[in-house]
This record gives C-alpha cells, sequence and structure tokens, in this order.
C-alpha cells in the first residue's frame, strides 16, 4: 500500500510547530490588545463608539457596503491608536528624559490617530447623518 501524504494518518511535526506559533502570536496579539484597552483612556473612547456605531449600524440596518465602510473605519482608528500606544510605550522606554524627536515622534503618532478619527466621523456623517436627521 502506497500511502501519498494526504493519506498518511501521522501529523507532520513542523506543521504542528507551526500552527501552534500562529496561535501563539494570535494570543500575544490579544493580549496586547487587550492591555491597551486597560491603560488607554483614548482606546477605552474608541471602544464605548464602536459600540455605539454597531449598535447604530443595526438599528438603521445598513447596507453591506456601508458596513464594509464603517470596519474599515473602525478598524483603521483601532490600528492608528493601537500604534500610537505602542510608539509612546517605545519612546518612552528608550528615551526616558524629554528630547525634541521623541517629543515629535509622540506628536507625529498622535496626529495618526487624529487623522484617522477624523475619517472616521466624515463616514460616521454620511452614513448616519440623513437617517439621524431623519429621527429629529
Amino acid at each position: 500500500m502506497n500511502l501519498t501524504p494526504v493519506d498518511n494518518p501521522t501529523p507532520n511535526p513542523a506543521r504542528q510547530g507551526l500552527l501552534r506559533r500562529r496561535a501563539a502570536s494570535f494570543g500575544h496579539a490579544f493580549r496586547g490588545v487587550t492591555a491597551a484597552l486597560r491603560s488607554e483612556v483614548h482606546l477605552q473612547f474608541h471602544a464605548a463608539a464602536t459600540v455605539v456605531v454597531i449598535g447604530l449600524g443595526f438599528y438603521f440596518t445598513i447596507s453591506s457596503t456601508e458596513w464594509a465602510l464603517v470596519a474599515l473605519a473602525v478598524g483603521t482608528v483601532w490600528s492608528a491608536e493601537l500604534a500610537n500606544t505602542a510608539i509612546e510605550a517605545l519612546t518612552d522606554l528608550v528615551s526616558p528624559e524629554y528630547h525634541p524627536l521623541a517629543g515629535k515622534a509622540k506628536d507625529v503618532a498622535a496626529g495618526a490617530v487624529l487623522v484617522a478619527a477624523l475619517g472616521a466621523v466624515v463616514v460616521g456623517a454620511l452614513i448616519f447623518g440623513p437617517r439621524l436627521a431623519h429621527l429629529f
């Protein structure tokens, strides 16, 4: 009987190790998001805004395209905020004393969050603005 790799009942140890490493990397990522949520007030605000926006999306039964735009906007803001948090932590580690370049790095990272948040506000206004206007 000639077994092909698909028919082989014994698992490949190298592949199992790869899958474990991939699963562990997801665990590290979730741990990072959780740590940021616990320590960053701005991220907690974004989390609350995300819940509100998702609730409005269900309430107004927005289209699939609108859901995609909302998801992109929310994901962009969260990504920018998480990157900002990482940059701030790393900057504090390598430059505990004030340095103009450290300040610039933090300001630029915060600016990225601001730009992402303003873009999300525009998306929200375009999608939810007319619907909310009809309620009032």
